[in-house]
């Protein structure tokens, strides 16, 4: 059978694989780079540190380590979240790193530095200024939206925008000063 013939032949029956075909399937298919395929074939035929190793190549530390976990492999789950979380943030993949971080239970304000980190790297040549603009209008819609509405709820984000509103005001107010 030819290369393809048996990579579609493995996905279409990726359940019914018989069990002695299976290592020979997931190297196939990863091989075809078929890699969520060959990993799942292998997870599901208990080669779990095969599909681990797919993904630790392929840099998925957070679904490795799932697998690692569910698998009862605590210690094992817990180092590649350690390594994914290393990996995340040297390659600057902050959402990656923020779940790896929180898998973890490394503290809030850890998280909140990485969090902070990521809005730093993805506003690495934006327009602050345009981000600005579509925040206040998004603002100025929910403001739109709560008008009539009478309920505490409402009232309380209707204060909040308002003290938002005034508290940039004087902010921008503050930085005109001191540029000018």
């Amino acid at each position: 059978m030819p290369l393809e013939g048996k990579i579609e032949y493995l996905i279409e029956n990726l359940k019914d694989i018989p069990d002695e075909m299976a290592e020979q399937g997931v190297e196939i298919l990863a091989e075809a780079g078929e890699k969520e395929y060959a990993v799942v074939l292998a997870r599901n035929k208990g080669l779990i540190q095969k599909a681990i190793q797919i993904l630790v190549d392929e840099g998925d530390y957070l679904w490795a380590a799932l697998i690692a976990k569910n698998a009862g492999l605590t210690a094992q789950s817990d180092m590649l979240y350690q390594e994914g979380l290393s990996y995340y943030i040297e390659m600057e993949m902050f959402g990656r790193a923020i779940s790896a971080a929180t898998a973890l239970k490394i503290p809030p304000y850890e998280i909140d530095a990485l969090f902070s980190r990521g809005i730093e790297v993805e506003s690495r040549g934006s327009d602050l200024g345009q981000a600005r603009t579509m925040i206040d209008c998004a603002m100025e819609s929910l403001e739109i939206a709560l008008i009539g509405r009478e309920d505490e709820l409402s009232g309380e984000l209707i204060r909040a925008l308002k003290e938002g509103r005034e508290e940039r005001a004087k902010n921008e107010s503050n930085q005109e000063e001191e540029t000018g």
